[in-house]
């Protein structure tokens, strides 16, 4: 009989042990357990990426080296679904409605300054296989890249230049390309459709280690030494359209894939 009473006290306390620990037990646990991890959807990725993309063409995201990682496949949507086209095309009629709107002098000097890269030409093929920009930039790659001659032109870019020329804009291309790359920068334009510019302008040895905006603004002031009037200039860059010897307008088309200061 007393061990039936002790057995049941010993059950007691053993009951009333487990519930006063099984708090901790559960705490002890829950620390243990991995917490769900937060997945960023693909709309609100696509917003951010969206608001990115803003910053980039509106010169706030200054010296912005890389494309985002998660952004690679937004600009995969961007340009494959014709956003971009439809993006250029907007900034391509509002530089020919104001060209229309030129006086000219009938001399051959009213200009319209046009970038290459990205303006005129696509690089795109290439920055596909650089996860459209995601990767840092290789300079050597990039001329390898530009020597095949296989870069294709913008409808939308074309269709301006040749408007331009009907109006009797003289055409000056000025690019950040080296002029060892002459012979082939000239191929690829012709065979892109482009044709009867007054000057084609590369970086010569005295160029070498110029950031951007001061090269095209020294080649630019050249020109107008030359007695050229700078009416327009188009390019990818806010570095194609600042700096000194500016155009009465610039036209800044789209271009989230790189910066150049």
């Amino acid at each position: 009989m007393a061990c039936s009473h002790n057995n049941t006290i010993w059950f007691f306390i053993l009951a009333l042990f487990t519930v006063l620990i099984s708090p901790v037990i559960s705490s002890r646990v829950s620390s243990l357990m991995k917490l769900p991890v937060i997945v960023e959807s693909r709309s609100s990725v696509d917003s951010y990426c969206e608001s990115w993309r803003l910053a980039v063409e509106t010169n706030n995201a200054v010296k912005c080296k890389v494309v985002p990682s998660k952004c690679v496949s937004y600009l995969e949507t961007y340009y494959g679904k014709g956003q971009f086209d439809k993006d250029y095309n907007v900034v391509a009629s509002y530089a020919l409605a104001f060209a229309k709107t030129v006086k000219m002098g009938g001399d051959c000097k009213d200009a319209w300054v046009f970038d290459v890269d990205e303006t005129l030409l696509s690089n795109l093929e290439y920055y596909k296989a650089h996860s459209y920009g995601a990767e840092p930039f290789n300079s050597k790659e990039f001329s390898e890249w530009v020597v095949q001659g296989t870069t294709p032109g913008y409808d939308a870019s074309l269709k301006l230049y040749k408007d331009l020329k009907k109006l009797g804009f003289a055409i000056i291309l000025l690019t950040g390309r080296d002029e060892a790359q002459m012979s082939i920068t000239e191929k690829i334009l012709k065979d892109a459709g482009y044709s009867g510019w007054v000057q084609l302008l590369l970086r010569g040895q005295e160029d070498q280690g110029k950031a951007a905006t001061q090269y095209k603004s020294e080649q630019r002031s050249r020109m107008v030494k030359k007695g050229f009037k700078l009416h327009g200039n188009t390019g990818d860059q806010w570095s194609d359209l600042q700096g000194f010897a500016v155009a009465d307008r610039s036209f800044k088309v789209p271009n989230p894939l790189y910066y150049i200061a």
